[in-house]
């Protein structure tokens, strides 16, 4: 099956049903129930090679961290420990989640922008990598414990590059008034301060400009910015950034009428540039760091849903409504984020109708695709919503009391099943 959005795997099956990692969709379905993830692991490996591969050819000293906060799920982090990647965490939870999964504390990095004494508490505990600094406050925090503690903590400094990325603006994190990072124009009185802090190790920057981006200038933009930092740092502090972190963010397709991102073209050219880049600054060679998410499992995922409505308004829509929704994917009411979607058990069929996918929560603005081209539908049918393996899981919520879907892992015909269901008796597990 030749598409830009589904796994690699993808293909129509004799039956003329949608077969994902070898695996029949409607057999998934029918096994472990709807609404049901779906993660390919061909796919996931590819897109965690499409970093490695070029990085380790142009730049050889860098480091790939992925961004749990695209789907932390023990069983996908078993996998990105293979691949040799680290891991950005932003909370208590995703470091146990990674710690639980095995990955080197060495290649743990901790980002966010208001991290609670306990969360840096255990990362001190846990003699994680890095912690990324995104602030004052933040800063004389962890300077108090490491002291309490009598603990080292090696930091990042996370800049404010003042640069707006070309993103939807809800995903924009290097713009002047984003609630992330040390504006540009602070640092160098920040590393400073750090010279007095005896617990802090400084080691480098990091920036993140966004997500779900397509083009690669506002990343040589920021590269300027970083290295600029870098040089500034050194002449009035002698302090050397060993470590340039440039975030994540590198965009995928979500419909078939995108031009197709070539990630592994777009990582060549990124490290090539920051390779000329250091090497024209008299920068040495600083590790190069880069955090993706959805770029590494968002192509990964597909999502199953069970047809239960199908209601046609003459003349004004057609609502084909599902047993999923806002509750296991967000992103279409926070986003107005776009899906390709079929139905799974129509696969061969030609798609005739423009329809409304539609979720079961009590919202109206609960609307998976608005005006797709699908195959008529009926109820009982098996609908797949392709590129869901990012920021579906992870913001997937109880909404309504509906408990969250099972998740599982296909591979060459296998499959195994990495997260549970839920159980109405898990909904009300912490209630008294």
């Amino acid at each position: 099956m030749n598409s830009k959005v589904a796994p690699v795997t993808t293909e129509i099956n004799k039956k003329g049903n949608l077969e994902i990692g070898g695996c029949d969709t409607i057999s998934l379905a029918e096994k472990f129930g709807t609404p049901l993830y779906v993660m390919d692991e061909k796919t996931l490996v590819e897109n965690c090679r499409n970093y490695t591969e070029p990085l380790k050819k142009i730049y050889p000293k860098h480091l790939v961290i992925f961004a749990n906060k695209a789907m932390c799920v023990t069983g996908i982090l078993k996998i990105i420990k293979k691949e040799e990647l680290g891991a950005d965490v932003v909370s208590g939870g995703e470091l146990f989640n990674t710690l639980a999964a095995g990955i080197n504390k060495e290649k743990i990095y901790f980002h966010g922008n208001n991290k609670s004494p306990q969360e840096l508490k255990e990362a001190l505990e846990n003699k994680i990598g890095r912690i990324v600094v995104d602030n004052l406050d933040e800063l004389k925090r962890l300077d108090a414990l490491t002291k309490k503690q009598k603990k080292t903590a090696k930091i990042l400094l996370r800049v404010n590059p003042g640069i707006e990325a070309h993103t939807h603006e809800f995903v924009q994190t290097g713009k002047v008034n984003s609630k992330f990072g040390i504006a540009k124009e602070q640092i160098l009185h920040v590393v400073k301060l750090i010279e007095h802090m005896s617990g802090l190790d400084f080691v480098g920057l990091h920036a993140h400009i966004g997500s779900q981006i397509l083009g690669l200038d506002s990343y040589y933009a920021e590269i300027g910015v970083l290295t600029d930092l870098a040089i500034q740092i050194k002449k009035e502090t002698g302090k050397t950034c060993g470590e340039i972190n440039i975030g994540g963010g590198l965009g995928i397709a979500y419909l078939e009428e995108y031009p197709l991102f070539d990630i592994k073209d777009a990582v060549a050219k990124i490290a090539q540039y920051f390779k000329d880049t250091v090497k024209n600054k008299g920068l040495g060679e600083p590790l190069l760091i880069l955090e993706p998410g959805r770029s590494i499992v968002g192509r990964a995922g597909v999502t199953l849903y069970t047809v239960g409505v199908v209601k046609d308004i003459p003349a004004v829509e057609k609502y084909v409504v599902v047993d999923g929704g806002m509750g296991d994917n967000p992103r279409q009411i926070l986003y107005s984020a776009k899906y390709e979607t079929t139905i799974a058990n129509k696969a061969s069929h030609k798609k005739e109708e423009t329809v409304t996918v539609a979720g079961r929560y009590c919202e109206s603005g609960d609307v998976l695709i608005k005006d797709s081209k699908l195959q008529p539908a009926e109820v009982g049918d098996t609908l797949a919503i392709f590129a869901t393996g990012a920021y579906n899981y992870s913001m997937a919520m109880n909404y309504n009391q509906v408990p969250k879907p099972a998740v599982v892992l296909v591979k060459s015909g296998k499959v195994k099943l990495i997260v549970k269901r839920q159980t109405y008796k898990d909904l009300v597990r912490n209630e008294l």
